[in-house]
């Protein structure tokens, strides 16, 4: 039996899911994803995991719906860690992305010089799916991001709680259409 794990980091996110949905609801940022998410593999017996929420666009062309093809964790720097003799990854790939990259911190975006810098690697930003990614290859459990743009990544990011209920129902209409059983 295929069981999924749909992870969001606010209940604002998951909002417009089915109540038969198995949703992890893990608070904001990558410390409290990672410590949510691991808790819950260790307990179910999940054979994929879904992590829906919102992102701001680092380009000013993106708007909508994404699955990432890969993720990075940005703050966070593998290769002077690796060069010290401490191999750590902060990047994860996925088969079924669309060609956009995420990028993960614990920093929300709103400065037009960090975006700017961000825009370099990445097409969107958020602050758990670096941290899911990580704890998901950890346990062998295949992972799908899916970010709706909420933002520009500046200081219309402020303005995330009037605009989250129209990202919430573009996620649970994705969810759907894939996956209508998690619903």
């Amino acid at each position: 039996m295929s069981t999924t794990l749909i992870v969001s980091a606010t209940h604002a996110e998951a909002a417009h899911l089915g109540a038969r949905a198995n949703v992890l609801v893990t608070g904001i940022g990558k410390v409290r994803a990672a410590m949510a998410v691991t808790r819950r593999l260790e307990r179910g017996d999940y054979t994929r995991v879904i992590n829906i929420g919102t992102a701001g666009a680092l380009h000013d062309h993106h708007s909508g719906l994404f699955v990432p093809s890969a993720v990075v964790e940005h703050d966070i720097s593998a290769a002077a860690l690796t060069a010290i003799g401490h191999d750590t990854a902060d990047r994860w790939e996925f088969d079924d992305g669309d060609g956009t990259v995420l990028a993960t911190g614990d920093t929300f975006v709103t400065d037009p010089v960090h975006r700017a810098q961000l825009a370099e690697r990445a097409d969107l930003v958020d602050m758990e799916g670096a941290a899911i990614a990580q704890v998901c290859a950890h346990y062998r459990i295949p992972l799908t991001l899916v970010k709706a743009v909420s933002d520009q990544a500046d200081d219309s990011a402020m303005e995330w709680p009037q605009v989250v209920d129209a990202a919430a129902r573009q996620l649970a209409d994705w969810v759907r259409t894939v996956d209508g059983a998690a619903t």
